[in-house]
């Protein structure tokens, strides 16, 4: 019975303990800490929200995120230990069990972790893909309706932590490696591997520098919807790239912190546009994203401080035109972006974002579309396409349990500067999530699209119901 009861107890705590060594939000930052159970995409520990594409990973959060990003309650990274003792055990006995749940190689400490997660969905008119929504697709004469169910959002990782430095202020060192399987598939049942997560990086309670793919520094807060996207397309911007970031905080007084972060980025075309073909190349300078926020308010457990926040992005692209390619073009690509997170309560809050842009399909901006390439009879210039969007949700904890999230979000492209294509895109949504356990989640949610196309001009609607089961190790 004691060894049952052991096991029992670690399995919660060891999991991740290696994970709650090395996050900022629990040890190393002076940021405000939240109750952090974990994720992407989800909000905050006061929503209770689980999300999970949506916040970065713990890991990947910067100390001002702490209070700004959501948690959850299924992924990576499992609950805090339970602050109660139990005297049956002893810690020579805690240390025998902890080595059995991680990999241990000398001074590394290797945590497994990872969700398994099904959405089934039903719409009114079918989107791009379906399984998630980016857009809703032009009507079809007869069969709009779509039925959808997808595991493909599962995802594996791995967070290594490393020996410290005490040469950089007793810095630790880790890094993050996280895979799921929305890569292009033949068929729905056989996807392929998409690599989300893949870096390094040394940190103390003063900075933080990190090499590899992780993501954007601008825009970091995401809604707390339950589908894959968390709204790209649809006015949330900011994605992964390969970058070399560097971070660094200012603890002014214990009610008010100071973090700047930059990174230098690699440059993507990505346009969903296709009536003319073209493809990139990288520039000769890299994408340069920066962020200033402030935490204002007491930060640690049970703390409601505010995070405000001002990015911004600027940086080139090359498009080389014809088949095969010819001359490269160098178009420009640019942001400026505000965030803002307000925990109300211990149950209620409100956040949300606002942004502006040029050619910012690689960001989810601009419904997808950066560059106008015109249509076949009328050929594009090329020019880039100028957007902005945003934005704003309410959260709020019905029990321990029980956790909703209502909101709006909208896209809004320069109409003049599309030829044919996608001018407006906007949701409503609205969800509801219970936590069978600490580790499990079902939710549902329900979501109202709109998007308007031009050449030839299509009002699209779309009505999408979908429930999800979370299950996170």
């Amino acid at each position: 019975m004691k060894m049952c009861l052991l096991r029992g107890l670690l399995v919660g705590i060891l999991l991740i303990e290696p994970v709650l060594a090395f996050d900022p939000a629990v040890s190393d930052s002076p940021a405000p800490t939240m109750p952090q159970l974990g994720v992407e995409n989800g909000q905050s520990g006061q929503s209770g929200q689980v999300q999970f594409e949506e916040w970065p990973p713990m890991l990947v959060a910067p100390p001002s995120s702490t209070a700004i990003l959501p948690s959850a309650a299924l992924e990576a990274s499992p609950d805090p230990p339970s602050k109660a003792s139990d005297p049956l055990f002893t810690r020579d006995e805690l240390k025998a069990e902890m080595k059995k749940l991680v990999w241990t190689k000398g001074d590394f400490t290797i945590t497994p972790y990872g969700t398994l997660w099904t959405n089934m969905t039903w719409e009114t008119s079918r989107s791009l893909s379906g399984d998630y929504v980016l857009y809703v697709l032009r009507p079809r004469v007869n069969d709009n309706e779509a039925f959808n169910l997808d595991a493909r959002s599962t995802r594996l990782g791995l967070d290594v932590l490393g020996p410290r430095l005490p040469a950089w202020g007793d810095a630790t060192t880790g890094g993050r490696v996280e895979i799921d399987f929305q890569r292009n598939f033949d068929t729905e049942n056989r996807a392929g591997l998409l690599l989300r997560h893949a870096y390094i990086d040394v940190k103390n309670d003063e900075f933080r520098l990190l090499a590899g793919q992780t993501w954007d520094v601008i825009s970091p807060l995401y809604p707390g919807v339950l589908f894959y996207t968390v709204g790209w397309d649809g006015g949330n911007i900011g994605y992964r790239r390969a970058q070399a970031r560097g971070e660094r905080y200012w603890a002014v007084s214990d009610d008010l912190l100071i973090t700047a972060q930059g990174s230098l980025n690699v440059d993507i075309v990505t346009d969903t546009a296709t009536a003319v073909a073209f493809t990139g190349d990288h520039s000769g300078w890299p994408v340069l994203e920066g962020r200033l926020a402030t935490t204002l308010g007491p930060r640690g457990p049970n703390s409601r401080p505010i995070d405000v926040g001002v990015s911004s992005h600027i940086g080139e692209m090359i498009l080389l035109l014809g088949d095969p390619p010819g001359p490269g073009v160098s178009r420009p690509t640019w942001s400026l972006n505000g965030d803002i997170r307000v925990p109300i309560t211990s149950r209620f809050g409100v956040q949300g974002e606002v942004w502006m842009g040029e050619n910012l399909a690689t960001f989810f901006g601009g419904i997808g579309q950066g560059i106008d390439v015109g249509t076949k009879t009328v050929p594009g210039t090329l020019g880039t396409i100028r957007s902005r969007g945003g934005w704003f949700e309410v959260w709020y904890d019905w029990s321990e349990c029980w956790h909703s999230h209502a909101g709006y979000s909208i896209d809004d492209p320069v109409d003049s500067d599309i030829t044919s294509g996608r001018i407006y895109n906007a949701f409503l949504f609205a969800n509801i999530t219970y936590d069978v356990t600490k580790k499990f989640l079902v939710g549902f949610e329900f979501t109202s699209w709109r998007t308007l196309w031009k050449g030839p001009s299509v009002d699209a609607p779309d009505q999408n119901f979908n429930f999800v089961a979370k299950y996170g190790f």
